[in-house]
């Protein structure tokens, strides 16, 4: 079974980088070397005068000015891995990076850059709390790096999470019970922004859904992408791109795969929603529709195979281009959380608190 390594930092967000970049320094290297090349090849051949790296750093110059903690902390992560800050920077941002560089949204493959959202309201759960959980499916070669980091920063919460190394909070949970997740989608309008994983980042910081949704907002955000929050209080879903945001809510399930739900993006998505992207919505709305889903429930649902390739649960051996690289569930009302390295039947499951 694979492990979930966990790496715990703490201090100001310059130190909690160093320790970090210190922490995954053996990983680092290798996880920029393949996907710089990978993002600068993939730009080239989609735009001759693009430049993957240059784009990169125009994207961390607004990070710096719209959130400078993160720029501190991302720069801090580059000095501890001993590597360079931007090319660390377009390596955990590749999708929006080269999208952005491009100036359009392109899909790598037919069924690349996955991912499942299940958000239980309280009525529907068995604990009678929200529960909030998605798996990560990317690129095969990325499961080297998967890592859990604990943050126990001066100020702000503290925070667990599950990502890749050397990269900032992607899908987690803070000590204030707010939980956060995305899928990738793909409609155009992308531009030089801010990238998805220092959104999520910025969002992990928030007390709740309220004011996470504001920042979210008032993001000048690079590419589209469905953002998720939840908290004791209830759960949400938001549909954005780089110029709108729509929120979900309500009392039923809520659950994203990787295309548009919202008619006015649909029109301006890159490509008709794949197979694989219907089914898997399709299919985690019928479970999680009948009452008392549990944690359990949620783990049966990222281990189901019923849909062959076209599965929640994804496996490299299905030649898609993708898989499931990490599972998380999260019960916010209990700051608890349980997660897994690859597929939700392939990796050993741990539970994490803030």
């Amino acid at each position: 079974m694979l492990q979930l390594p966990v790496v715990e930092v703490a201090g100001s967000p310059r130190a909690m980088g160093r320790a970090y970049g210190e922490a995954v320094r053996h990983l680092v290297g290798g996880f920029i070397a393949d996907r710089v090349r990978a993002g600068s090849l993939f730009v080239r051949q989609h735009r001759r005068d693009g430049d993957f790296l240059a784009t990169a750093a125009t994207c961390l110059a607004i990070l710096e000015a719209w959130d400078p903690a993160g720029w501190d902390e991302h720069h801090g992560v580059a000095e501890g891995a001993g590597v360079d800050p931007v090319e660390l920077y377009a390596a955990g941002n590749l999708t929006d990076i080269r999208d952005a560089a491009c100036f359009r949204p392109i899909a790598a493959s037919a069924e690349s850059e996955g991912c499942t959202t299940a958000l239980v309201p309280a009525a529907l759960s068995a604990t009678g709390a929200p529960l909030a959980a998605q798996t990560w499916d990317l690129n095969p070669p990325d499961l080297e790096f998967v890592v859990a980091v604990h943050r126990r920063p001066l100020d702000g919460p503290a925070t667990v999470s599950v990502t890749c190394a050397g990269c900032p909070n992607l899908m987690g949970l803070n000590a204030d019970g707010l939980a956060f997740g995305t899928t990738n989608l793909k409609v155009h309008g992308v531009r030089a922004g801010v990238p998805y994983l220092s959104i999520l980042h910025r969002l992990s910081r928030c007390h709740d859904r309220a004011e996470a949704a504001a920042v979210l907002r008032a993001a000048p955000l690079a590419a589209a992408h469905s953002y998720w929050l939840a908290d004791p209080s209830g759960i949400e879903d938001w549909e954005c791109t780089a110029d709108a945001a729509i929120r979900r809510s309500g009392d039923g399930p809520l659950c994203r795969t990787n295309h548009c739900l919202d008619a006015g993006h649909a029109a301006r998505e890159d490509e008709p929603p794949t197979s694989s992207s219907r089914a898997r919505l399709d299919h985690a709305g019928r479970v999680l529709a009948s009452p008392g889903i549990s944690v359990a429930d949620l783990r049966a649902l990222f281990s189901d195979r019923s849909q062959g390739v076209d599965s929640i649960n994804r496996y490299v051996e299905d030649g898609t281009g993708t898989s499931t690289n990490a599972c998380m569930i999260s019960e916010p009302r209990e700051r608890r959380l349980h997660a897994c390295r690859g597929p939700a039947d392939r990796g050993t499951w741990v539970t994490l608190q803030p």
